[in-house]
């Protein structure tokens, strides 16, 4: 490698600038560009809907490296730079003014967009969703103003834990979700059930198996303003708010525009190389060959944000090094917080086995296989315990149930 040549890295959150930081780790001598399409360095996105909601942390705290830092380290770094195209052929992108950004290897961690919905009252001003710290500020001076109701829709990660933060301003919550569980997707009906009863707990109106047909308006200053929403029973839940908490869409357009291979999301092998092999992809939008899990995974977490970036930078720099960490991820709402370490989709798992006090949430929730391997391990409120159950998700070795299951015998 050498100091002649320019990397560049087309993304503004965790994964972007932990890539910077692994080249130079690396010590890669050429120049490194980092384009993020937002106004800020790049910074950490779980704070939006836990500690900055909160208000326990503010955006420096979460911001990834201070301005000096990329000084210190030679990275250029251009804020609200939204890059228009690739042409790999030429490897070049295309910038908002016109000009062209040429590169030797290239770096895709262009994150997520949150899902909207098609429904009347969608595109009413207070009618949020949840992905940067703008969003976030919008939400929390909604929680500190004369509102006093709240309706999300959708029961994913985002939307519980937006709505523990709006129970702790006391505003009025309603959740309605068209599965039968909150986190069905995620962790399957028998951990979506103590989600639920938490909520329910700490006074959230969930409404389960319902489905959002409008968003209902009424005049406002110079606009319509959403004033609830409409279920398909033709029930109107009132509000002055509403959060649409369904998810996100990976943002894949640049690699497939490009001619890379996609499905939903970046195919990438186990070294995070795309199908250009001087282009790789991390996070959000990375689809990943699993190296231990044998099958195609694409996790929207801070952990791999966090880890990718490492293998992502060798592969770029030459080097041999794959991608192997089992999915993480975790969350904190109310009095609970959890760890989920694994992958269990659903029809994969045969059983869950909890080990502890489920009632008074404080266990460990294992999905084991039909041959009762362990596929994935949760720690709700019982801290220490995640390198063994990466363990025993490692060992492929059947357990006994029962054994694991007796908080007497240890893990």
């Amino acid at each position: 490698m050498g100091s002649d040549e320019r990397f560049v890295i087309v993304g503004g959150g965790l994964a972007a600038a932990k890539l910077a930081e692994a080249l130079r780790a690396n010590d890669f001598p050429g120049s490194i560009t980092l384009l993020a399409a937002e106004e800020w360095l790049p910074y950490e996105r779980p704070p939006l809907s836990k500690e900055h909601m909160a208000g326990k942390k503010q955006l420096a705290e979460f911001t990834v490296h201070p301005r000096q830092w990329y000084r210190d380290h030679r990275v250029e770094v251009r804020v609200g730079t939204t890059v228009e195209g690739i042409d790999p052929a030429r490897k070049t992108v295309a910038l908002p003014d016109g000009s062209t950004l040429s590169y030797d290897k290239l770096a895709l961690a262009t994150g997520s967009t949150p899902r909207t919905l098609s429904i009347p009252g969608a595109d009413a001003p207070n009618v949020y969703t949840l992905r940067s710290i703008e969003d976030s500020d919008t939400l929390i001076e909604f929680f500190a103003g004369a509102a006093q109701r709240l309706v999300i829709i959708g029961a994913g990660w985002i939307g519980l834990e937006v709505a523990a933060a709006a129970r702790a301003a006391d505003l009025a919550v309603t959740i309605v979700e068209t599965a039968d569980q909150p986190l069905l997707a995620a962790l399957g009906p028998e951990m979506g059930e103590v989600f639920a009863e938490l909520h329910r707990s700490n006074g959230v109106d969930l409404r389960l198996g319902a489905q959002v047909t409008e968003i209902t308006t009424t005049e406002g200053i110079g606009t319509r303003l959403a004033s609830g929403v409409k279920l398909a029973d033709d029930s109107v839940i009132e509000a002055e708010a509403v959060l649409i908490a369904v998810g996100a869409r990976p943002n894949i357009d640049l690699a497939a525009d490009a001619g890379l291979d996609v499905d939903g999301g970046v195919l990438v092998d186990e070294h995070l190389a795309t199908s250009d092999p001087d282009i790789v992809a991390v996070g959000d939008i990375a689809e990943q060959r699993h190296p231990v899990l044998d099958r195609r995974i694409r996790v929207e977490h801070w952990a791999n944000a966090l880890n990718q970036p490492a293998v992502a930078a060798a592969t770029m720099l030459g080097k041999e090094a794959s991608y192997d960490r089992l999915p993480y991820f975790f969350t904190d709402q109310y009095d609970l917080g959890m760890e989920y370490t694994g992958y269990a989709a659903s029809g994969d798992y045969e059983r869950v086995v909890t080990r502890g006090d489920v009632g008074k949430r404080e266990f460990v929730a294992f999905w084991l296989d039909a041959d009762n391997k362990v596929l994935a391990g949760m720690n709700v409120n019982v801290w220490d315990v995640t390198d063994r159950i990466k363990e025993l998700i490692l060992s492929g070795e059947p357990v006994d149930p029962e054994a694991l299951a007796d908080t007497s015998k240890p893990l």
